[in-house]
């Protein structure tokens, strides 16, 4: 068997909270039992919103946990010509266009039926005449989007491996054409996850279950770039009192706060381990 290697893979927009720590430890140990390699890779495309100071915050609150990653720190800033390449891939073989759509048309647009990340496209701009198209491309910003239907025509029947849900057959057309190249960033996180995942090696890939229908996605990309196909195990997750998923956007009790109230990192990796969030938290559906 080939040696097993795991990631952790956050964005620097904000403190980690009780949530990360989960799926670091959850990432760390998969690799660990098994005599593998633990990652750490910085997702830091978003240029809006990452902070270089939350970069020193999260390596500070891995080691608080007692988590020790091997390797060089990878940053996604630094890979963006991996992220061309794949799209080049893409295009030449006629499965993006760009999409001048804003979010809120989107949103308003009465034939867009919501899925598990939100509406699904309604596939305005997958039809615009070459000669408009030509001529917004030229002043207006767009993002690039994935021609689902003809993708899934070329991917074929696909499934993945769950440790925790067994074979999963895929179904990424529920996601409609997603997102592929933002207009604010150069690659989604569907895309840049896929394209790294397999550059660095990663043969196992530990998340939260909140990212369990984003894999049916990442599945069809990995056949049509011929990528291999990691392990997943999608973990439960962690909820505040009010029973709901932790996440930084409600501002949820970060790691830094529980370290400057005394917590000792490494009893809480343990209690996590074993089962037991601290008082006030629970595990939560996605």
């Amino acid at each position: 068997m080939s040696e097993i290697v795991s990631r952790f893979a956050p964005s620097p927009t904000g403190l980690l909270h009780l949530g990360h720590a989960w799926s670091a430890i959850a990432a760390h140990d998969r690799a660990r039992r098994a005599g593998g390699r633990f990652l750490l890779r910085i997702e830091d495309i978003d240029g809006t919103r990452s902070r270089e100071e939350y970069v020193g915050a999260i390596e500070r609150d891995l080691a608080w946990l007692g988590l020790g990653w091997d390797g060089p720190v990878v940053r996604q800033s630094a890979r963006l010509d991996l992220y061309d390449a794949a799209l080049d891939r893409l295009r030449v073989r006629g499965l993006l266009y760009p999409c001048f759509c804003t979010r809120a048309e989107i949103a308003a647009s009465l034939s867009a039926p919501h899925g598990d990340e939100g509406p699904v496209y309604p596939g305005t701009c997958r039809h615009l005449p070459d000669e408009e198209r030509a001529r917004r491309l030229a002043g207006e910003q767009h993002a690039w989007r994935l021609d689902m239907t003809k993708a899934v025509s070329l991917g074929g029947p696909l499934a993945w491996h769950d440790e925790l849900a067994g074979t999963i057959t895929a179904t990424p057309k529920t996601h409609g054409d997603v997102v592929l190249a933002r207009k604010d960033a150069p690659a989604s996180y569907h895309l840049a996850v896929t394209v790294d995942d397999a550059a660095q090696g990663v043969t196992h890939v530990v998340r939260g279950r909140d990212l369990f229908a984003a894999t049916h996605v990442h599945r069809l990309l990995q056949a049509l770039l011929d990528l291999p196909v990691p392990v997943y195990r999608h973990h439960a997750l962690i909820g505040g009192p009010d029973g709901r998923r932790l996440a930084k956007r409600d501002r949820a009790p970060t790691l830094a706060d529980l370290r400057a109230a005394g917590e000792d990192g490494a009893a809480l990796a343990a209690a996590l381990r074993a089962g037991h969030p601290p008082i006030g938290f629970s595990w939560a559906d996605a």
